[in-house]
């Protein structure tokens, strides 16, 4: 390949940032569409040092994960404000940016809409279904009016103004958006796949025994009912987000013009 200027393109991977916003949170599903690409990941753990990437010039594409705390907890995790600056930049620019629950919210403060805590729980695997606009776009297309994929949250948001709703729950109006080109916010976790959820049976027993009593018990047969459908859905989504990415070429200047 070629750039306009006659010179030849470096082929660079796709480089993507991921905001971990919670230990082991785990990339899941995304990781799989990631790899497939052959993509390069950086990941800023802020629940540990609070560090975000300088500015957007460094990376093709955004995500932010999940978390325990609220898009609104500022005084204990202050680097929030400037999460959502950048989550905001990052769309501006053009460039793919994806909020998973916790993300989701932050991606809606971002794009000025109201964070609601504690009016919408949701834990385990969920139906969802999908809004008309949402069978046309490019992340859900693939998945019918309805599929199967992991809840686990208790806030919600606002549809931000120009967002355009892709899916939807009784729970939670608004469980998954797209603003502009590829900056996508999905409440549920398509990126828990099984081995996700696994993990986080093991790693928060106590959590999930308190919010969802009984669950740990049930948790086999309920994988077994619903986990591959899950998986299968968080996949495809994986993949229709990345194939979203627009990676930035990189010419190679010859020895001529050196």
């Amino acid at each position: 390949m070629v750039s306009s200027r006659g010179r030849p393109y470096q082929e660079e991977p796709m480089r993507v940032a991921v905001i971990e916003n919670m230990r082991n949170t785990g990339l899941g599903a995304l990781a799989a569409a990631l790899d497939e690409a052959g993509a390069e990941i950086e990941w800023f753990r802020v629940w540990q040092d609070g560090i975000l990437p300088l500015d957007i010039s460094g990376h093709d594409a955004l995500v932010v994960l999940g978390g325990e705390q609220s898009a609104l907890d500022d005084e204990t995790h202050p680097y929030l404000p400037e999460l959502v600056r950048l989550t905001r930049r990052f769309g501006d620019a053009g460039k793919a940016v994806l909020g998973i629950c916790l993300g989701s919210q932050i991606l809606a403060r971002a794009y000025g809409a109201d964070n609601h805590l504690g009016i919408a729980r949701e834990f385990g695997w969920h139906r969802i279904g999908v809004t008309a606009d949402g069978r046309a776009d490019p992340l859900l297309s693939a998945l019918g009016g309805e599929f199967t994929i992991f809840e686990w949250h208790a806030d919600t948001f606002s549809l931000p103004e120009g967002a355009v709703r892709l899916a939807s729950s009784p729970v939670a109006e608004n469980q998954a958006f797209r603003i502009g080109r590829a900056v996508y916010g999905t409440q549920f976790h398509f990126e828990a796949n099984s081995d996700v959820v696994e993990q986080w049976k093991a790693e928060f027993p106590d959590t999930i025994a308190r919010i969802a009593p009984g669950w740990l018990e049930k948790h086999a047969e309920l994988a077994v009912r619903h986990g591959g459908a899950a998986d299968a859905a968080g996949l495809a989504i994986a993949r229709a987000w990345v194939s979203l990415i627009e990676r930035e070429e990189v010419e190679m200047l010859s020895q001529a013009s050196a």
